[in-house]
């Protein structure tokens, strides 16, 4: 039976002390977070803080995370690296640990080589090599390369490539990828600005960096949208837009990391070269969080 990737899913953040990967902290997150009615989580996402992680950590922290999460819930792995071979290398060692789905990144450092024909290749050989599923990962914001819909079009046909995290944050390009894709090719939507967009287009699958702040309320505003209650659903969105915009969109990691702090989960600070919020900075994230309700 196909993997069901349907609902809300967080990229969850990579807990630190002293610079070293907490894994008590992070089965305190996920732990809370397994009573909201979240779908599943993401794990080694950009949230995660996964280029800035060895190997070694990005095994362990797999571990520690298929251990806390139940196994009605699914977990994702980010799994993309520059070289195809390591990719596909990794893909295999994540799902021996319990991943049931790769995240695969395009790669990036040689971005004037990355043709079509090269991100085909790259991307058939290692959802040929991998025993999970793969999803192919836009997020034009940090690599500076946007899929292409001809290309999604074509990888979709591969049966192990059931679908897609479109991070670019263009609705007319998420609703092409579904234009162009067949009917079960899963497109799960990456942009929390866009989020009530889309769900106003009928998508219902989606991985937020809003999910760690504001689970309970995003999986209810798609449950408002399933039911037609469309009044109270906007004003939902309304609620949560300005949380999006100051900590996901404009302080990004460091942002995400201080509201779990005030939220009472564990943040702590990024890891260098990222900085931790100023005071200034984690004042705006408690009142935006306390506008919204969410303290």
């Amino acid at each position: 039976m196909p993997l069901n990737l349907q609902g809300i899913f967080p990229p969850v953040p990579t807990p630190f002390e002293n610079s070293h990967f907490a894994p008590h902290r992070l089965v305190e997150n996920l732990s809370r977070l397994n009573e909201t009615g979240l779908s599943g989580y993401v794990v080694l996402g950009s949230n995660g803080e996964a280029p800035l992680l060895s190997r070694t950590e990005k095994l362990e922290i797999v571990r520690v995370a298929r251990r806390t999460i139940p196994t009605e819930k699914r977990m994702i792995v980010g799994a993309g690296m520059e070289s195809t071979e390591a990719t596909a290398v990794f893909t295999m060692q994540v799902a021996d640990l319990g991943a049931e789905a790769a995240l695969v990144l395009t790669p990036f450092f040689y971005r004037e080589s990355m043709s079509h024909e090269a991100l085909r290749r790259h991307f058939e050989k290692i959802a040929e090599a991998s025993p999970i599923p793969i999803l192919i990962y836009n997020v034009p914001k940090f690599t500076n390369l946007n899929v292409s819909v001809s290309l999604v079009a074509q990888l979709a046909q591969h049966e192990n490539i059931i679908g897609m995290k479109d991070s670019a944050g263009n609705l007319s390009q998420l609703l092409e990828f579904r234009e162009k894709t067949p009917a079960d090719f899963q497109i799960l939507l990456g942009s929390d600005a866009i989020f009530f967009a889309a769900l106003a287009h009928n998508f219902r699958s989606a991985i937020l960096a809003l999910a760690n702040v504001a689970p309970r309320e995003l999986v209810e505003l798609r449950r408002l949208v399933d039911n037609n209650q469309w009044e109270a659903a906007q004003g939902l969105a309304n609620k949560l837009a300005p949380v999006g915009r100051l900590i996901i969109s404009r302080l990004g990691v460091p942002g995400l990391k201080a509201a779990l702090d005030e939220l009472g989960y564990f943040g702590g600070t990024p890891r260098p070269p990222l900085l931790a919020l100023e005071e200034p900075a984690r004042l705006e994230i408690r009142e935006v969080l306390r506008q919204a309700g969410l303290l």
